[in-house]
């Protein structure tokens, strides 16, 4: 993936939804996607933070954004769908979809986990993605140009002791990733791929290394312009790969 600066509004006319939009990595991106002229579609657990990021991009010069409060973590399947149509209905389209939605419930040995906490990580991490694409395939199927971004972690690629089910959920996410990957591979306005962060500076490096000094630590809108370039023009000949971000 070249490093070269997307140019100006190359998202224009565009809707995109951001998961995990109130915060992080998730906030970042869907500013620099309004920046880029498209329409965000901003999903979250908490209202506050999700109207906040809304207030930035308008602020900002954005085309105005949508909210889509939503708890990955209890959503059932004609919650996912009642999603498809909100959009459908808001919008009548949809042209990309970035996953940052996230959760991790504690790094421990594997005998202090509890079920309830796996399943939490694997609804979020790995069930999420994959019903949201499910529901809006259709919509997505009817862009010209819709690009897919996953959002992997580190240790999903190369688990470690004491991330437990975190390393499995996302571990798993790769191997969705791939299915998913395989089946697109014949459609030409559809693509997805898997970007692996690596240590960013946001609340969630924050959970996992608090004695970190995170002055050494890229923002996460370092990582944009990636993204920018992935759900954009530019990113129509990369699919189906797994992209380790490298300040």
């Amino acid at each position: 993936m070249s490093e070269i600066g997307a140019p100006s509004r190359v998202l224009e006319g565009r809707v995109i939804l951001v998961t995990g939009a109130g915060q992080g990595l998730g906030r970042a991106a869907a500013l620099a996607f309004a920046v880029q002229g498209a329409t965000v579609v901003l999903l979250g657990r908490t209202v506050a933070k999700l109207e906040a990021v809304y207030d930035e991009i308008v602020q900002a010069g954005g085309p105005q954004p949508a909210i889509l409060p939503a708890d990955l973590a209890a959503a059932q399947d004609r919650d996912f769908e009642a999603l498809a149509q909100a959009i459908a209905g808001q919008l009548g389209r949809l042209d990309g979809i970035l996953h940052c939605a996230n959760a991790l419930a504690t790094l421990s040995p594997l005998s202090q986990q509890t079920t309830e906490q796996w399943l939490t990580q694997f609804r979020v991490n790995t069930l999420a993605p994959f019903a949201i694409n499910r529901v809006c395939l259709p919509l997505l199927t009817r862009s010209p140009d819709a690009s897919v971004i996953l959002i992997g972690e580190t240790h999903g690629h190369a688990p470690a002791a004491y991330w437990g089910g975190y390393a499995v959920s996302k571990a798993a996410l790769e191997a969705y990733f791939r299915v998913q990957a395989d089946e697109w591979a014949d459609l030409v306005n559809l693509r997805i791929n898997l970007v692996i962060p690596g240590p960013i500076h946001t609340p969630f490096r924050y959970r996992t290394h608090p004695a970190e000094d995170k002055s050494t630590l890229p923002p996460p809108e370092a990582l944009c312009p990636l993204l920018v370039e992935l759900m954009g023009p530019q990113g129509r000949q990369t699919r189906g790969q797994l992209i380790a971000f490298r300040p």
